[in-house]
């Protein structure tokens, strides 16, 4: 009996890693790991607080790129295979360019692969094969506009936006609330809706919300935890949502 359970004492099977740079006032973080096999760990740090509401100037503190390459260094120790910027507007602020931007922070600071949430919506789109879609977003009328000029440089049309206008505390808006968001933005000419900010709770409502408007929801959290796996070469835990196993977009 004794030397049965010392040979099952060779511990759990080694996990692989996901490092993920998230926002201050990131709350979802269990949200992330709902996406996650069991066999990838999630390596979380986050950026420094800065005492703004959500807003452009908090993207742009957030974002910033010496913060960025020191707290990617920060999460090389337990050896991820890929690192993720999860911010939505962060990696939008700066448009196309400011988004390739991180990624290059991110590579040159030791990262084995890097992605952005904003990056990671574009691949999608592309692993989609789409390219109009309706906008739901919790930020203020800036913010959003500038995603939507983000999506434009990506070739990407915005048949329709909604936002919330809030300037905080956006993990407490209830499923409820995200639904009649999403619901006022879709449009019949969108292919797809997007859900922004990694801060917005959305896990539990996309497979509904797929089956009732019959075309793919995809939301912050979602393609930023598709994309890290998919450089990986894995696949997101994500029963009915319409991106879940989709392989990636091939490189332009």
């Amino acid at each position: 009996m004794v030397s049965e359970f010392a040979g099952a004492l060779g511990g759990p099977a080694l996990q692989r890693g996901i490092g993920v740079i998230a926002p201050y006032d990131l709350a979802l973080d269990r949200e992330l790991w709902r996406w996650t096999p069991p066999e990838v760990s999630l390596h979380l740090t986050r950026t420094p607080f800065v005492p703004v509401p959500v807003t452009t100037e908090q993207a742009g503190l957030i974002s910033d790129e010496a913060m960025v390459q020191g707290v990617t260094r920060d999460l090389l120790v337990p050896g991820p295979e890929v690192v993720a910027y999860a911010c939505t507007s962060g990696s939008f602020v700066a448009g196309a360019a400011g988004e390739r931007a991180l990624v290059e922070v991110m590579l040159a600071a030791g990262a084995p692969a890097a992605v952005t949430t904003s990056g990671a919506l574009v691949r999608a789109l592309l692993a989609l094969r789409m390219s109009r879609v309706a906008v739901a977003t919790p930020y203020v009328v800036e913010m959003t506009s500038l995603l939507e000029v983000f999506l434009g440089e990506h070739g990407v049309e915005v048949i329709t936006s909604v936002g919330l206008g809030l300037p905080g505390e956006i993990w407490k808006v209830p499923y409820r609330r995200v639904v009649e968001m999403v619901r006022a933005a879709d449009h019949p000419e969108a292919e797809a809706v997007f859900v922004s900010c990694t801060n917005l709770p959305t896990y539990d409502i996309i497979g509904p919300l797929e089956q009732e408007l019959c075309k793919p929801v995809l939301t912050a959290n979602q393609v930023t935890i598709w994309a890290a796996l998919q450089a990986m070469g894995l696949s997101a835990v994500s029963e009915g949502q319409s991106l879940g196993g989709l392989a990636d977009a091939p490189a332009a």
